[in-house]
Formats: C-alpha cells, sequence, structure tokens
C-alpha cells in the first residue's frame, strides 16, 4: 500500500500542529510520500507565511529595505524549529531568498518559499528524503502545468524513494524559473504525487472532517459528507464548495486514486470518501448544495431565433471577442439568456451589449445584475422524483425569487439563480427541505 498524505496550513501552522502531523503520518507506515503547505495562522488575526512573503517581496520590488519583514518570517520557521526541538538551521536558504528578492526573481518565486522551507523542517521532523517540488513538477514557459512531462520526471524520481517530503504549491520550468499554482495549489501537488507513485489512497488532511452538506458559515453545524464522487465535487467545487482545490481531482481521477479528507485536530472522524463510482447509497436526495453571488445575466429576446442558423453561436462570438466566458446559458424558444461573471463584464459591457446588437439584431437586450448561482448536486437525484418541484416549493415558502433554474443532463445538478440579497435564505431553505426534514 501507499499512501500520499498532504497537509494544510493550519495543520502545519506551530510545532504542536507538526507533532500531531507527525502522529498521523507514524501511526500508518503506508503514509510513505507527504505534502505540506506553507504556515498557516496560528490563531485568529494572526498572519499565513504566504502573505507574509508576499508583503516582504512587494517591499523588495519597490527596492525598499525588506529585511525586517524577511526576519520575521524566519523568525516563524525557528519557533517551529526550536518548538520541535531540532538543531536544523535554515539561514543558508534565508540568504538565498534576500539575494533573489533583491534581484527581484518573481511573485511567485516568494510565494514557494513557504512551502520550500516547510518542506525541509518536516523532512528533518520525519527523517523522510527532501524532494525539491522545482525538480520533479514542471510548468510551461507560458506557466501552465505540464502534466505529462511531471508525470513522467516524478515518477522517476520517486521510483526507488520509500519516503519523501514533496513541498506543495510550486514546481519549474525547465530552465528553473519557479512557478506556482493558484492558491490552494498544494491540493493539486499531492494529486500529482499520489498518481505518479500510483497510490492508493491520496488522504488531504485540513482543519475541517471532510466535506459538508453545505457552508457552515451559512448552515450551522451542516452534516457531512461520508461519501462523494468525482464528479459530485467537480460541480461543487466549481460553485465555491473550497474544501479541496478544484484543479486537484483531475490527475488522481485518471488515475483511478479515491481520495480522503480528514480532520488534523480529529483524525479519528471518518471524513470525506471522494471516489469515481460507488454503489453507497447516498443519506439524502442530494450530496451537497454550494454557490456563488454576483452574476450578471444578460437576456435576450428574438421572435423566431429557433429558426435563425448560428443565432447562440453569434452571440457567444460577442462574449469571446472581449475575453469572457460564459457560466450558464438557459433558453426559450425565443429567448436566451447568457450568464457571466460581473466583475469581468462590467468594464466592457457596452462594448459586448453594442456587438451583439451587431450580429444578431435582438428584439429586446436587456441586463440583470446582482445574481448568485446555487448548484444543488447529488447523484440521487436521478432516481427521486420531483426533485425540482420540491426545490420550487422550498424557495416559494421562504419569498425567494426564482430567477432562473438550468439541469444538466447528467441528472446530477440543479442551478438556480437567485437574487444576490436572498442568497443565504435560499441555500437555508433548500436545505431545510433535503437534509433538516430527513433528520
Amino acid at each position: 500500500m501507499k499512501k500520499v498524505v498532504k497537509f494544510g496550513g493550519s495543520s502545519l501552522a506551530s510545532a504542536e500542529q507538526f507533532t500531531k502531523v507527525k502522529d498521523i503520518i507514524c501511526s500508518d507506515i503506508d503514509r510513505r510520500y507527504v505534502v505540506p503547505s506553507a504556515p498557516g495562522k496560528r490563531f485568529s488575526g494572526d498572519t499565513k507565511v504566504t502573505d507574509m512573503l508576499y508583503t516582504c517581496y512587494a517591499a523588495a520590488e519597490q527596492d525598499e529595505d525588506f529585511s525586517d519583514k524577511l526576519a520575521k518570517i524566519q523568525a516563524r520557521y525557528n519557533e517551529i524549529i526550536n518548538g520541535l526541538g531540532l538543531t536544523l538551521s535554515l539561514d543558508t536558504q534565508f540568504e538565498e531568498i534576500a539575494s533573489k528578492f533583491a534581484a527581484k526573481a518573481g511573485k511567485e518565486y516568494a510565494a514557494s518559499r513557504g512551502e520550500y522551507l516547510n518542506g525541509i523542517i518536516m523532512a528533518n521532523y520525519l527523517g523522510y528524503e527532501f524532494v525539491d517540488a522545482a525538480e520533479v513538477i514542471r510548468f510551461n514557459h507560458d506557466g501552465s502545468f505540464n502534466a505529462a512531462v511531471t508525470n513522467k520526471i516524478m515518477s522517476k524520481r520517486l521510483e526507488k524513494v520509500e519516503r519523501a517530503v514533496i513541498p506543495g504549491f510550486f514546481g519549474a520550468e525547465e530552465d528553473g524559473t519557479i512557478r506556482t499554482f493558484s492558491r490552494g495549489g498544494s491540493d493539486i501537488t499531492g494529486s500529482i504525487v499520489a498518481r505518479a507513485v500510483n497510490a492508493n489512497l491520496y488522504e488531504n488532511w485540513t482543519d475541517v472532517s471532510g466535506c459538508m452538506v453545505a457552508d457552515p458559515r451559512i448552515i450551522r453545524n451542516p452534516e457531512p459528507i461520508t461519501t462523494i464522487t468525482y464528479k459530485e465535487l467537480r460541480e461543487l467545487s466549481y460553485m465555491g464548495a473550497s474544501v479541496l482545490h478544484e484543479d486537484a481531482i483531475f490527475p488522481v481521477r485518471q488515475a483511478g486514486i479515491p481520495i480522503n479528507i480528514k480532520n488534523t485536530n480529529s483524525p479519528e472522524d471518518r471524513g470525506t470518501m471522494i471516489v469515481e463510482k460507488t454503489c453507497h447509497v447516498p443519506k439524502y436526495t442530494i450530496t451537497g448544495i454550494a454557490g456563488k453571488k454576483d452574476f450578471v445575466a444578460i437576456n435576450i429576446e428574438k421572435d423566431m431565433m429557433n429558426a435563425e442558423i448560428g443565432f447562440g453561436r453569434k452571440v457567444l462570438e460577442a462574449f469571446e471577442k472581449y475575453g469572457i466566458s460564459f457560466e450558464h446559458m438557459p433558453s426559450g424558444v425565443d429567448t436566451m439568456t447568457v450568464i457571466v461573471h460581473q466583475s469581468e463584464f462590467e468594464e466592457k459591457e457596452q462594448k459586448v451589449l453594442t456587438e451583439i446588437k451587431h450580429l444578431v439584431h435582438p428584439d429586446v437586450l436587456d441586463l440583470e445584475p446582482d445574481i448568485a448561482l446555487i448548484a444543488i448536486v447529488g447523484r440521487g437525484m436521478r432516481e427521486a422524483r420531483g426533485t425540482a418541484g420540491r426545490i420550487f416549493s422550498a424557495l416559494a415558502h421562504a419569498k425567494v425569487n426564482v430567477k432562473m433554474i438550468d439541469q444538466g443532463s447528467s441528472e446530477i445538478n440543479i442551478i438556480v439563480g437567485v437574487k444576490n440579497s436572498e442568497f443565504e435564505t435560499a441555500i437555508k431553505a433548500i436545505y431545510d427541505i433535503f437534509v433538516v426534514s430527513q433528520l
């Protein structure tokens, strides 16, 4: 058995947390490959090391004295080292960082040092081999991740390494230029490592006991999700569920490796298993609810639209021309709505609207801003009758006006559009009708 274990920033914020992590790793001999994040917040009001690095590098870019800021970052690491009773020194590494900052090595280099340094400490603490992610994770010159080359390099590098620590979040181009994934990218690294070593399981350790049916900031003590499919998680992650970086799904999904989301502070909790397929019967009709605010709906009406060949293509061409991707496109016989991120659309709105008028000559063209989209996801919805009706009923009872509804062809998700101001009310109503009523 081979297990890859990734630990988030909150799991590695202090020496005390490092001790918990070591206990978890050593309790299972199959936990052979460790992917650490940079130290997170130790307490409310604390600053993540990655943010400290960004601030420090910003000072360097402005040719300001950044030595005090860098010294505070080193103090954070020394606090962990001393708390663990290690004899390790990071002086050489910090001298190199200071030199690279002064030479303006780039924001991605700066951000990556959090994981890099934490990886060195973790390897020293566990007695595992340290493998620099810059050696085994390859990015293209345009900043895109090169999955094929990475899998080849990493598989070869780890083939004869029994136990290793590979820091998350970053890699490098062929010439050594450091590149990073988006924030939360250590999840992706863990997934890449799991695929490269052909792991039996990828454990992603964080500060929550798995995925929840709904956002705990909206629903108090929401029910946990014990088992979820990759397809369901992809839908929820895309719509804002943030336990796992959405791009972390793809490498392990291709290799058929399950993911287990676990809680560092409550390791005995079952957590959430993420799998390709399962015969596990879901407890509720729905698996989860997630959503995002701040979309705009562009409503287009034209008589006989359905008979005009290429109408939809022309409309989308207007958005493509100005670099705007659409999220959803519900339509009727003579109506069509394109939903996009409001922040992307606002500064280009007049150009896009003018282009639409020029291309398709609509009878009516109007905007509806401040829309929130809510995804109701669940493999159990395929077999359940009246799911959409129950959603409408719950929202109507809560006096929430539905702006749009869109059901995917896979029948595992329904997207509902409501006003931003009714977002939380809508989620509570949907949660109550599908979960609370069945408890």
